[in-house]
């Protein structure tokens, strides 16, 4: 991956992140981006970790901006990612895979589903020897239809 790529990846990602973070973010700037840190993993080389990553973030600004069908999208595509290379994924990005998901149909009003997702994460989570990770994964599944 091209050196800048990678830097340019790393620093909207975070700056994305600090965003989310913030009281009222510039919707605009937050999905920009996101997309743009996407974009950066996704033609400089990242690996389907980094690209599965860039998903589940650009799907968590979409929930934050109260817009279910691009939060769908990408919490989907972090999914599919995920799936179609386990053996390079850490063991936490599946469980937060799901709690895209989870996140995304509590948002359209699919309850079921929201629901079932939810059940997945947090199994899943059960799994991730790191309690930091662990710990991440129960408090963002805790906001999940609030």
């Amino acid at each position: 991956m091209a050196t800048r790529d990678r830097e340019l990846g790393v620093e909207l990602f975070n700056r994305a992140w600090a965003l989310l973070e913030s009281p009222g973010p510039d919707p605009d700037e937050l999905a920009h981006c996101a997309h743009a840190s996407a974009y950066h993993w996704m033609h400089g080389g990242g690996t389907v970790a980094n690209r599965a990553r860039s998903e589940w973030q650009c799907s968590r600004v979409y929930a934050v901006l109260g817009r279910p069908e691009p939060s769908l999208h990408h919490a989907r595509r972090c999914l599919e990612l995920c799936e179609s290379a386990p053996e390079e994924i850490e063991e936490f990005d599946l469980p937060f895979a799901y709690e895209a998901l989870a996140r995304a149909h509590a948002l359209a009003g699919n309850d079921a589903a929201a629901q079932e997702w939810l059940a997945r994460a947090r199994a899943a989570g059960e799994a991730i020897a790191d309690e930091d990770d662990r710990d991440l994964l129960r408090s963002d599944l805790s906001t999940i239809g609030r």
